[in-house]
């Protein structure tokens, strides 16, 4: 069976990708900040008859990171590392002259350092499978300017970068940052939650990141809503 890694995976965008790969056999490791709510997902997937190893910790702690990749190892190897976890840098999300600069920090230090971690630490594995893949889940605050998104967003661009310069130097492997777009979760919650507008469930984006694994498409910079549309 392929093996997935997932951070951000108790709820949301990566708990709807979990399931969705677990419904297709795919052995996971899950990473989440929450033990109680990672561990309640983890049982649910498990249902789907895949092997599913819940690792609660910070994706910043390089401890962690080494943990999950070896997990991964004990499955059979790594063929898809999803970074997923984010943080904001401000709950709720404030404007640049207000940003408490150790609130971007962690954004950076989530959205950015951690996730090239990992990858530096499953690429051995990566570059083993016969269909090693990288996905860093982007925003389009990354290429939008949107009021109060700005330290998120310049996470987001820098992991854009990261993703494209790592694409060029791995010629072996698929990279995709990719654009989720709206979505009703938790985090959408805590940075705007005075918006009550309804936005689609995660759910509904998540045939996007199957298209990907199912075509692999050149590595790149996609937006989920339009993979969904069939664009």
């Amino acid at each position: 069976m392929p093996v997935g890694i997932i951070t951000g995976a108790s709820k949301g965008l990566g708990r709807a990708l979990a399931e969705a790969l677990a419904a297709r056999g795919w052995d996971l490791v899950l990473d989440a900040r929450g033990a109680g709510a990672l561990g309640a997902a983890a049982q649910a997937l498990a249902g789907y008859g895949t092997r599913v190893e819940a690792l609660a910790g910070d994706v910043t702690e390089a401890g962690h990171r080494a943990e999950l990749v070896a997990a991964a190892a004990g499955l059979g190897g790594v063929d898809l590392l999803v970074s997923n976890a984010s943080a904001l840098g401000a709950e709720p999300l404030v404007r640049l002259e207000g940003l408490p600069l150790e609130g971007l920090r962690r954004a950076l230090e989530v959205n950015v350092v951690a996730a090239l971690g990992l990858v530096q630490e499953a690429l051995p594995l990566l570059r083993k499978s016969a269909a090693g893949t990288v996905i860093a889940v982007s925003s389009d605050a990354a290429v939008e300017a949107y009021g109060t998104w700005g330290g998120y967003g310049a996470s987001k661009a820098a992991l854009d970068q990261l993703v494209a310069v790592l694409g060029a130097e791995e010629a072996g492997l698929r990279v995709w940052a990719v654009d989720p777009g709206d979505m009703a979760t938790d985090l959408y919650a805590a940075a705007v939650p005075g918006d009550s507008d309804p936005r689609p469930a995660p759910a509904g984006v998540v045939p996007a990141f199957l298209r990907l694994l199912d075509e692999r498409p050149a590595s790149g910079r996609y937006a989920a809503p339009a993979l969904v549309e069939g664009r």
